[in-house]
């Protein structure tokens, strides 16, 4: 890693543009010791393959300014205080506002992106050149809690072959968190909504292969196993691309991998530390992804037999409208009906998760008895996401507790809370 700086700021020529490093020596990850610097020099290492996933795209940003351990904050527009060879494109999203998301082109573009402190390249699955139609569908395996690595790894292979049974290739990558990503590029044929439809036909269709241990269910208190989820495919989402550095203690990074090595891959090999080495000995896994698009036909094909079959849509994200056919959008708890199979309390609220989890370990910690009954899926972890700002709370589902033992929410749980539901992006 780069020596600590004690200058206030630094130019490096990258790319063919002057990129001034403000405060080089800022510590992003205090556990390693990772500064901005760090961070800036590995990206212009591994520049090739992370252009190769989010480059030419527009990109969110997600902000750590003052290092992982304060707070975060998402920016879709690009800041205005920005030079002239920094490329945007205008986005208009779902709830009809506009941005000026930024595209990185070359390495000197990401090292800027790295001097905002911006961690994660979170790009859309578009490209800046034609805005409506995907040329990626995006498979996130996101574990429920209590799910084991080796899992999360079987589901993936299962996903492979649905892929490969619909003519489709599926380039495997570490999320740099819990889960998988398999990006599959496919031509730029059909926009967001048919997208959409074959990545739910997909999700069923694992789980139709893996029932118990891979699910298609949106809400968390319905899933088990693994979750594949669809809804990553709608507009205006976004997943870490490939080589996104990632807030965790070890600075853990989003891995592209060769299928060899899925099976015995984990998440804690890639880190900002240990990938220059890998990018240097075998170059980036997913070299040849852009000549492997292919068509959705089949996948859509697929969709319509599930609908004949009873097979509805889904769930989408809260903040969008309700779309035609969608089932009603309500969670099974709250469902008059279902109340009892779902008895949900919300627990503990935190301005992050460390503080969320703390409340729980206290609620827990209250009723001992009840927690001792509860399963690992029982216990649901969401990231509530304003504009700018996120903030996460804790459910438990005492599903597994009988009715008399079951306690209530406390009180300062019950009170609503001001920002939107939006899921954070993985």
């Amino acid at each position: 890693m780069a020596e600590r700086s004690a200058v206030a700021a630094l130019v490096r020529s990258i790319a063919g543009h002057e990129v001034s490093i403000s405060n080089p020596g800022k510590i992003l990850f205090p556990k390693p010791k990772y500064t901005k610097l760090d961070l800036v020099d590995y990206y212009v290492t591994v520049a090739d393959g992370a252009l190769r996933g989010a480059g030419g795209r527009p990109n969110m940003l997600v902000r750590f300014p003052n290092g992982i351990a304060a707070g975060s904050f998402y920016q879709k527009r690009a800041p205005e205080a920005r030079p002239a060879w920094i490329e945007v494109v205008t986005l208009r999203f779902p709830s009809g506002r506009t941005a000026d998301e930024v595209v990185p082109r070359d390495a000197g573009s990401l090292a800027w992106l790295a001097n905002l402190a911006c961690l994660e390249l979170h790009p859309h699955p578009v490209r800046a050149e034609d805005l409506d139609h995907p040329d990626e569908l995006r498979v996130d395996l996101d574990p429920v809690p209590g799910i084991k690595w080796p899992q999360v790894r079987t589901v993936a292979q299962i996903a492979r072959a649905a892929l490969q049974d619909v003519g489709l290739v599926g380039w495997p990558k570490t999320s740099g968190s819990r889960g998988m990503h398999l990006f599959v590029r496919i031509e730029p044929r059909w926009g967001f909504d048919e997208v959409r439809r074959a990545a739910l036909a997909l999700a069923r269709e694992v789980e139709r292969r893996a029932p118990g241990i891979a699910t298609s269910k949106w809400w968390k208190e319905e899933r088990q196993g693994v979750f594949v989820d669809y809804n990553q495919n709608a507009k205006d989402r976004t997943v870490a691309s490939a080589y996104s550095v990632r807030p965790t203690p070890d600075a853990r990074v989003s891995a592209p991998l060769d299928w060899d090595e899925v099976d015995a891959a984990d998440p804690e090999d890639f880190t900002l530390g240990t990938m220059p080495q890998r990018f240097a000995t075998i170059g980036d896994p997913h070299a040849a992804i852009d000549g492997s698009a292919g068509s959705l036909d089949a996948l859509l094909e697929l969709a319509a037999r599930q609908e004949r079959e009873g097979q509805g849509d889904a769930p989408w994200p809260p903040h969008y409208r309700k779309q035609p056919g969608e089932p009603p959008r309500v969670q099974p708890s709250k469902a008059k009906v279902r109340a009892e199979k779902y008895p949900l309390i919300e627990v503990s609220q935190g301005k992050d998760k460390k503080e969320a989890l703390a409340g729980l370990a206290k609620w827990k910690k209250r009723h001992a008895r009840v927690a001792k009954l509860l399963e690992p899926a029982d216990v649901l972890v969401d990231q509530m996401r304003g504009r700018s700002s996120a903030w996460y709370r804790i459910r438990v589902n005492l599903q597994h507790v009988p009715e008399k033992l079951r306690p209530r929410a406390p009180r300062a749980s019950r009170a609503p809370r001001k920002p939107s539901r939006a899921r954070k992006p993985e």
